[in-house]
C-alpha cells in the first residue's frame, strides 16, 4: 500500500509516482494509461487527486488524451522524463549530496556503484 506524506500534495506524489512507472517502461510509449477509477482504486485516492495527477503528466507532454479512447503515453515521453531527471539529479541532487559525501570523509574508493549480489 502506497503512503503518502505531508511534504507535497497528494497529486503531485502521484504523478512523480506514475512518472517513475513510464521511466521504467509501464505503460510503454503508445499505450493507453489506467484509467482514472482504475488508478483511484489502487492507490485509495480521491478520482479528481487522479485525474489532477494526470493532468500534470499531461501538462509536461507525457500523456495525450485521444478522445473517446482515453490517456496513452506519448512517443518520446520516456526520453523526456529520462533528460528531465537527470538535469535535476545533476544539478540539485548531486551537488548536495556530493557534499556530504566530502563532510563525512567519504571517498569514490568506499562506494560501490555495483551491486554484489
Amino acid at each position: 500500500m502506497q503512503t503518502w506524506d505531508q511534504k507535497q500534495p497528494i497529486y503531485q506524489q502521484l504523478a512523480d509516482l506514475l512518472a517513475a512507472q513510464l521511466l521504467d517502461g509501464e505503460p510503454l510509449e503508445g499505450d493507453a494509461m489506467p484509467s482514472v477509477r482504475a488508478l483511484a482504486g489502487r492507490y485509495l485516492l480521491n478520482p479528481l487527486t487522479v485525474n489532477r495527477a494526470l493532468q500534470a503528466l499531461g501538462d509536461e507532454g507525457l500523456l495525450e488524451n485521444r478522445r473517446g479512447l482515453g490517456l496513452y503515453v506519448t512517443t518520446g515521453a520516456r526520453e523526456r522524463l529520462k533528460a528531465a531527471e537527470r538535469e535535476r539529479f545533476l544539478n540539485t541532487e548531486w551537488p548536495r549530496l556530493r557534499e556530504r559525501l566530502r563532510r563525512l570523509d567519504i571517498g569514490a574508493e568506499q562506494l560501490q556503484w555495483e551491486d554484489k549480489a
